[in-house]
């Protein structure tokens, strides 16, 4: 078993909803983290601010970190609170669910195999 597997990555979803008057100031307090999360916050690798078009005030943030353990442990932070809250003031409605990354699909190694014979009839 590798590393990844006995220490899987993480991936950390909030469904949130954010009245469509409080849009920009959502947009700017996420603006206003962002960079401080991704080149300070140990164990983060990625997030994603994304908008239902189908429901303008329903939104998706999902983060990627190495480990559960790194996500939780920023949580439990004393300035998270502190620095998430901008965003928290304008939603309405929020859900966290937490999940560590068992597969993920990537290319197929390139293999040395001949291509297979054909048959003629």
């Amino acid at each position: 078993m590798n590393e990844q597997q006995n220490d899987p990555r993480a991936r950390v979803v909030f469904l949130i909803r954010v009245p469509r008057a409080r849009t920009e100031d959502f947009l700017r307090a996420y603006e206003q983290i962002r960079y401080e999360v991704a080149e300070g916050v140990p164990g983060h690798l990625v997030d994603q601010v994304c908008q239902s078009p189908a429901d303008p005030e329903q939104w998706l943030i999902t983060s990627e970190w190495r480990t559960l353990a790194d996500f939780e442990a920023w949580e439990r932070s004393p300035g998270h609170r502190e620095l998430a809250r901008p965003m928290r003031d304008c939603m309405t409605e929020a859900r966290s669910l937490r999940f560590v990354v068992r597969q993920q699909t990537t290319a197929r190694p390139a293999t040395h195999d001949p291509a297979p014979a054909t048959v003629e009839g």
